[in-house]
Formats: C-alpha cells, structure tokens, sequence
C-alpha cells in the first residue's frame, strides 16, 4: 500500500468514524433536550450538512442551548478538518509535483563514481569538472539526494554498500570509484565494489591510520588519508620561514625546480613591482604565478606588486632559486627558529613530527591535558602563546579541528605578534577568505587538498603539491611547431607557463620569448586548471593526450 493510498484511508475511516459518532450523539441529544424522535438516517443527514458548513436541514432551529452548542461544535469540528488536511494531503501533494525525483540508476560511461556526499565534495566536483570527466555521486539519504539534484549535481538514490546499487550506476563501466562516507561504510563499499567490478579503480578515503590496513584487505587501489596529508602540507609551509635553503622544491630535472616562495616584511622585495624585481632578467627564473590572501594570479604582469605576505611560485635553477630566496628574507631578523603548532589532533601531530623531523624545534599547544602538549592552554588566550614564546618564534601552524577556533586564534596571534607567519588549517572551503581576513598568511584547505589528491589520484595528473592547487604537465604541443614562445603568446592567452623543454636528451629551462617550439620537443607546463585547460586546448592536444610524466613531483604526498 502506497503512502498516500494509507493517508487516504486512515483519513476517511477517522471521518467516518467522527461523523457516526455525531450522528448517535445528535439523536440522543434531540431526544432528550428537545424532546423530537429522529432517525439514525435522517441524524447522519444533519451531522454532514453541519460539518461541511452547508446548512441546518429541517431540524433547525433547536430551541435548548445545549443543542445549540452541539451544532456550533460540528461546524467547528468541520473547519477543523479542513485545515488539517491542507498540510496532511494538500502540501505534501504540492510539494511532490514540484519535486524532482531522484533517478536509482545510470547509464553513464567512463565515469567516476563517488559514494558518500562530505565537505570535500564540492572540491571534487570542481576538480572533475575541470578536467571533463563526468563522475556520479551515490547518496543513501532521500533527503540529501534530492537537495543535491535540485542543484543540479550527477545523483542516484541508494545503499553504496549494496552491490545492486553499485551495479545501477553502470560501475563496471565506470572509470573509478571512490568511497568518501567513513571507515567502517568505505571498508563495505570496497567490498561491493570488488565483487561488482574487480578491474576497476577503488579509492577509499581513510581518516584514521589504524583502519587503512583493513581498507587494503577488502580490495583498495589506492588509499588516501586527508588529514596526514594535510599536516604535512602544514609542515612543508611552515619550515621554509627564515632558510635560505630551498627545502621544499619540486625537483623537475638536474638543475630544474619549481619552488614557492614568500616575501616578507622589510625584505629586499617587499613593494616592488614585479619588473623592478628582476626576478626574470637577473636570475633567469620563471614566475608561474602569485599567491596573495588565498588568490592566484596566474602569469603576473610586470607592473604587479610584491607585497608583503605575497607568494611567489617561481621556477628555475637550483642556485639562482636559492639566491632569490635570500632576498625575501626579511634581513638582520633573529629568531629562535621554533615553530609553534595549536591543536595536538592527528593533522597537529602529523604537522609536530614532520617538522621536527627536518630538524626544527616544535612547541605543541593544546587544552586537553590528555593529548600531552607542551604548553596546556586555550588556544584564544594571549597569554598560552606567551607560554609558548611566540616573541621567538618563525610560525604559528593552526592545525584546529574548529574553524571558528582558527580564525579567533588567527585574530590574536595577529595582534600579540605581527611578524609572525600564520599558517592554518581549514576544514571547509567557506572559511578559508575569512581566515586570511583574520590575519592568516597561509590557509590550507582540508577539503581542497583532498579533492586534488583524489582527482590526481584518480587521472594520474602531475601536481606539485596538493597544497600548491597547481598542476604541471609533460605533453607535445603540435599546433606550436615552428613558433617561437613569444608569437605563441601562451602565458598572456592561457596563463600557463612552459617552465623547460625536453629536446632529445637535454633539459632547456632558458626559455626566452625567442625560443622556438622545435617538432618532437615535450613541454612542461604548469599552472592552475584553468590555465592547463586553455593551454592544452591552444596546442591542439586532449588532456588524455598528455604524455605521463617519468618525474616524483606527483607522487611527493603520496603514502609510503
């Protein structure tokens, strides 16, 4: 018996049950009060007309009040139901007519398919998207399915679990699957996943270390943990501050690496204009881009400014990356060089241990007594970072597992000591603009770092880092054959840029506007989707085109 069918039945028992009820009463009471014998027939006749408002029949009018007010409550009574049943049957109808119903199965092909809807969800999304891969999400809640499709995300209703609905979203003909809900389910969905499709690619998101192993057992590919990675992306920001040795460049070659760099206050860069800089014409270093309060500049023009707090990625020799780092250093600074770590969870610990490992000093700050920090106190509170020495310290990395948390703590660190760099952790994309509002000079994203890590998981991608959101491709270009780089105008038409050529066995990273394109030469490329997207379409080559690349730089947050 359908819903609605049930509703319609158990509402026209409960009528009929009021309207005998009424009727017996109507009877009794005409007998007794105005002293009149009528009919059971004849009473159900009055008791209808009253409850539906449509008149008295010929029994009125009563001449005793208590006849009166036992007409008035069965016109009452009648109203009553009418309003009851607008939001029991009226509503809801409406409700349904407009609602779009969520399909349980598809036919698409070459698709991803993604069980489980979280915060990393929307990154995903961009981040296949991008790339035009069509993907699929399964969601077991009604409710949170229908709310996806009214936006018009790719849904089906259904248990992800269940190898039935793994089967009605065309899995064994989908490119991969990736189980986004939480360890225990993942592990279920693995399971499924194998047996519906044992040559697809499973990729199970794992929040705790103890379970991956389980997740290896059932069947996954591969196997990504957001929240280690995030703590070392924390780490790998948070240990370049004052050295001047390049710690964490992407090594693409012999004498080749691409490195992100910040400028600090009353360093040698801070307030000039990216020409004045000499950044090209003295070290011979590429400008990929910029990074300013969590904006990307792809390709900067020359009359761009460098503040303080802007990151420069930039790519080029080992020697000459290190001089132009020295520059961006604020000189004649000392510090004791510790870096203070908030939040003991599993991405602080993580950040802890990563930092510790290249040799620095690490203060934990925490408030539970439980998670053993160095310095016990309330992340909000002045005086715990006084506890903890900021007025020595390079960094402060807030690894909070509250936004909310992060961007006060951000507010006073700003305020208690403005020269120190502020790296934080965010758990959702929506926070993170407010952060750097806060005074934040670095904000990592946690969904943002898992959506990329799982995209080039999945379509075997170069990135640099996860962190950087930038992306570097090794791919032929035909259509620039016999051009020059500076006729191609590439970097002004796509803002991606040729960072060296492969020619034969040689590496050439003097790419000047003079270079010409030369036929079998392979181009590296890099920069944000937008720009490899414009860049690949301007060269005449599909993104599944691209050569795969034989370097490390993909691979860099990838588990041992």
């Amino acid at each position: 018996m359908t819903k609605w069918l049930r509703r319609g039945v158990g509402s026209i028992v409960a009528v009929a049950l009021i309207v005998v009820a009424y009727a017996a009463a109507y009877q009794f009471g005409m007998a007794q009060f105005e002293g009149e014998t009528v009919g059971f027939v004849h009473s159900i006749q009055v008791v209808v007309e009253a409850v539906t408002t449509a008149g008295f029949g010929g029994d009125a009018p009563w001449e005793s009040p208590e006849m009166n007010l036992f007409v008035v409550a069965m016109n009452l009574t009648g109203v009553l139901l009418v309003f009851l049943a607008l939001p029991v049957f009226l509503v809801p109808l409406l409700e349904d007519a407009l609602a779009t119903d969520v399909p349980t199965s598809s036919d698409e092909v070459g698709h991803v398919v993604i069980c489980g809807h979280t915060s990393i969800s929307e990154s995903l999304r961009g981040e296949l998207e991008a790339i035009e891969v069509p993907y699929v999400f399964v969601v077991e809640d009604l409710d949170q399915a229908e709310a996806l499709r009214t936006e018009g995300w790719p849904v089906v209703v259904g248990d992800p679990t269940a190898t039935t609905a793994l089967e009605a979203v065309n899995l064994p003909k989908a490119r991969a699957l990736i189980a986004n809900v939480d360890d225990e389910v993942n592990a279920s969905i693995v399971l499924a996943a194998s047996q519906v499709a044992p040559s697809r690619r499973i990729v199970s998101v794992v929040e705790e270390q103890a379970t991956r192993e389980y997740h290896q057992y059932a069947g996954a590919d591969d196997i990504i943990q957001p929240r280690q990675v995030l703590g070392q992306s924390l780490a790998r920001k948070a240990t370049t501050s004052l050295s001047t040795e390049l710690d964490n460049a992407i090594e693409l070659g012999d004498d080749l690496a691409i490195t992100e760099l910040r400028i600090q206050q009353g360093s040698d860069l801070a307030g000039k204009t990216l020409a004045g800089s000499g950044i090209r014409e003295r070290f011979g270093l590429n400008v990929i881009g910029t990074w300013h309060s969590g904006e990307f500049e792809p390709s900067p023009k020359p009359d761009h400014r460098l503040d303080e707090n802007t990151i420069l990625v930039v790519a080029g020799g080992h020697e000459d990356l290190s001089t132009l780092k020295s520059r961006t250093i604020t000189p004649g600074l000392k510090r004791s060089n510790h870096v203070i770590v908030v939040g003991n969870g599993l991405v602080g610990q993580t950040a802890a241990a990563s930092i510790r490992d290249l040799g620095r000093e690490v203060v934990v700050i925490d408030d539970d007594p439980e998670q053993d920090p160095d310095v016990l106190g309330d992340a909000r509170d002045r005086s715990t970072y006084r506890d903890a020495g900021i007025e020595d310290a390079t960094t402060v990395v807030l690894a909070l597992g509250d936004d909310t948390a992060s961007v006060y703590a951000s507010l006073v660190v700003e305020q208690l000591a403005p020269g120190v760099e502020v790296i934080a952790r965010a758990n959702e994309d929506d926070n993170v603009a407010k952060l750097y509002r806060a005074g934040a000079d670095y904000v990592i994203s946690l969904s943002s770092v898992t959506g990329r890590m799982l995209a080039t998981n999945l379509l075997d991608e170069e990135v640099l880092t996860p962190e950087t959101q930038l992306e570097l491709i090794r791919t032929t270009a035909p259509d620039l054959t016999g051009r020059s780089l500076g006729d191609a105008d590439v970097r002004a038409r796509t803002g991606a840029t040729v960072v060296a050529v492969e020619r034969g066995a040689d590496v050439l990273a003097e790419l000047g506007p003079e270079f010409t394109i030369e036929p079998n030469d392979v181009l590296l490329v890099a920069g944000d989707d937008e720009a490899i997207a414009a860049f690949t379409e301007l060269v005449g080559v599909a993104a599944s085109d691209q050569i795969e690349s034989e370097h490390e730089a993909a691979h860099l947050w990838e588990d041992d």
